[in-house]
């Protein structure tokens, strides 16, 4: 086979900082048609399911996003100092240590654990729109749910989580191409949610409880354990990462049911369905559009060489629609044999939090479809830039209340 270097491709072409590329695009369905991989003004992206599930596993590859910010004029501040040393980003040994560390707070026993609880905030809430008819979801729902299941998962009171929810999702804003331009805001986000933090640490040393912050502060005291950096970065990370995710999901979610009512309509009355009806979701309209690796040495894939240092795009979205592995990509919440998809990532990299992120979504969706049908968009809806991780900033539906 011709090997082909980046810069002898002919193949597809996307500009992935356009704010009108969308993963879900004509554009992106012709060109995964043509080729198993695209070249980006970042680099390469690989577009189809078999191809991003054997790189994820490469040991050519490490974790891209830790040059995210330096790609977009981001070189310091605090955001880029916790970027840089969180576990998203880090490789080797050290990678390890942290991920077995913290392990034991995302483990499926404690995400069955928090299922109860979960359900108690997710009937009040719903039990709160239910008449209504119409709501803004986002606000209204997704991201009160997202945080206060957070808070729910940490032992924090739950009043902290309009201060989460702000601070979370100004920090969010630096996983779009726009870093940049928002990145004064985000390093202050970054700092409140650092004293935040400390002060969460000091009240758990002095008066623990049964939480999971309370365990990793008593773990800290041990020989192999988190330092303190370790520990303040972890915990801000389980703020940002385990509430903005989930908002952004439930939006895609409602989303994809509104294009596809039937499969509400089925969901509402089979409600034990929806961890499957959770795992289409997830795998036609995730969150996370893409995942990030570089080549840590050159190597050859299909005929194709990258160099070391290279930046390669996962496309995690293009992947779970993919007719070569989905002959009928579109939702089914009833089939029972899809193949995996890669929203969560995969390899040693794999989401540490996707256990308790499927037990509050899969909750949050079951509730909903039990209590409302028959939705739709209710006037102009708002979303983030299609890069990297997306969702709703703002989604106006309106509904019936189910009988």
């Amino acid at each position: 086979m011709t090997q082909v270097s980046e810069e002898a491709f002919e193949g597809p072409y996307f500009n992935i900082a356009d704010p009108s590329f969308a993963m879900q695009s004509e554009e992106v369905r012709r060109a995964r048609d043509e080729s198993w991989i695209a070249r980006t003004n970042y680099g390469y992206a690989v577009l189809r399911h078999a191809e991003v599930g054997s790189l994820l596993r490469s040991k050519s590859l490490s974790q891209g996003s830790a040059q995210w910010p330096e790609h977009h004029g981001v070189h310091s501040g605090s955001f880029y100092a916790w970027w840089s040393k969180n576990l998203l980003v880090l490789e080797g040994t050290e990678h390890t240590r942290i991920r077995r560390l913290l392990n034991p707070a995302f483990s499926p026993a404690r995400a069955r654990k928090l299922k109860a609880s979960f359900q108690v905030l997710a009937d009040e809430l719903v039990n709160d729109i239910a008449d209504k008819g119409s709501i803004e979801f986002v606000n209204d729902f997704a991201a009160p749910f997202a945080t206060r299941a957070l808070c729910i998962m940490l032992g924090l009171p739950e009043e902290h989580w309009e201060f989460i929810a702000d601070r979370a999702d100004t920090i969010g804003l630096a996983l779009s191409v726009n870093i940049q331009e928002e990145i004064d805001k985000i390093d202050t986000a970054v700092d409140e949610l650092y004293e935040f933090v400390e002060t969460l640490i000091q009240e758990r040393r002095e008066n623990p409880v049964d939480d999971v912050i309370s365990t990793l502060v008593t773990q800290s005291s041990d020989s192999d354990s988190l330092s303190p950096e370790e520990l303040r970065n972890a915990i801000v990370l389980m703020l940002f990462g385990g509430m903005d995710t989930t908002r952004n999901q439930l939006g895609l979610a409602i989303q994809t049911f509104i294009h596809n009512p039937e499969q509400w309509e089925l969901l509402g009355q089979t409600p034990k369905l929806v961890n499957s009806a959770l795992e289409e979701v997830l795998r036609v309209n995730p969150t996370t559009r893409w995942v990030t690796r570089e080549a840590v040495e050159d190597f050859e894939f299909q005929g194709v060489q990258f160099k070391q240092g290279t930046t390669v795009h996962l496309f995690t979205a293009s992947s779970g629609t993919d007719v070569q592995a989905f002959p009928d990509p579109e939702i089914d919440i009833e089939e029972k044999d899809r193949k995996a998809h890669f929203t969560f990532g995969g390899g040693k990299h794999q989401c540490i939090g996707q256990h308790i992120a499927k037990a509050d979504m899969s909750v949050a969706l079951a509730t909903l479809a039990t209590a409302i049908t028959d939705l739709q968009l209710d006037g102009a809806d708002e979303w983030l830039p299609d890069s990297g991780n997306t969702g709703p900033v703002k989604l106006p539906i309106r509904f019936q209340k189910r009988s």
